[in-house]
């Protein structure tokens, strides 16, 4: 066990040392998703009112949950992009070569950009009163829960297509072209009971969408501004069992990688 832990660890440590030197990720993670959410929560306004809802909310409110998203889905592309870095610099191959299993580097890398979500994550939370979100201590706590495995979820995610990109261009692309399009059809901007069939259908099959509804089921208990796609124990176990599936694949990857070092 030590020769898992001790490198995940090192590893951990060193990804959030290296986001603490560089501001400028920080802002970007956050800064974007906060403007965007201010922007188009306050230019529709109260115009926005969700099905199922008691139709006292304005969009600032509905979009919340999905502002808290967009927030981990940044950092989780910031991150993956450090893992191309490294291994351009050849930092990852003497990772991989190195007499410890793969999970423990693996483990290390994902915890951590894992945490660098979840930190800037919990800093939007605090805004949460703002727009009349009355959190308790026990859906604090609960919140943070869910905005962690979330965060895990995606950055497994991030890493397990930054394994197979050969440059930031061509990862950038393909996180415009799954990513966002993910997060655009998880319920963020719009419910599934006012959309289409057949979109309703892209919508329940996207992992990302009981993500979103875990964040919702928390923050929004009584159903005030929407009504999550499935039941909170459902939405969790489908964002475990994404991100389960996500490290599996890049464990994968790195294992198949690993090999061909090798060879």
């Amino acid at each position: 066990m030590r020769d898992i832990f001790l490198p995940a660890f090192t590893l951990w440590q060193r990804e959030v040392v290296h986001f603490l030197r560089q501001r400028s990720r920080v802002a970007a993670a956050l800064g974007t998703p906060l403007i965007f959410w201010l922007f188009l929560g306050s230019g529709l306004g109260s115009s926005f009112r969700a099905a199922g809802g008691d139709g006292g909310q304005g969009y600032l409110e509905y979009f919340y949950p999905g502002t808290l998203l967009l927030v981990i889905l940044f950092t989780a592309i910031f991150s993956s992009l450090s893992l191309i870095e490294d291994r351009k610099e050849g930092f990852w191959l003497s990772v991989l070569v190195a007499p410890v299993p793969r999970t423990g580097p693996l483990l290390g890398k994902t915890l951590g950009g894992a945490t660098l979500a979840f930190a800037q994550g919990m800093l939007l939370v605090a805004l949460a009163p703002l727009v009349g979100f009355s959190l308790t201590a026990a859906q604090l706590a609960a919140l943070a829960g869910v905005i962690f495995l979330n965060a895990f979820a995606v950055t497994c995610l991030g890493f397990a297509f930054a394994w197979r990109m050969e440059s930031t261009q061509g990862f950038h692309g393909v996180m415009n072209m799954v990513l966002f399009p993910m997060w655009l059809l998880s319920g963020a901007l719009f419910p599934a009971s006012g959309a289409s069939s057949w979109m309703r259908w892209v919508m329940t099959l996207n992992p990302l969408s009981y993500g979103l509804g875990s964040m919702q089921h928390v923050l929004d208990a009584e159903a005030r501004i929407s009504t999550p796609l499935a039941s909170l124990p459902v939405c969790l176990a489908v964002t475990a069992g994404f991100a389960l599936a996500a490290f599996v694949t890049a464990y994968a990857l790195a294992q198949r990688q690993s090999a061909g070092s090798a060879a």
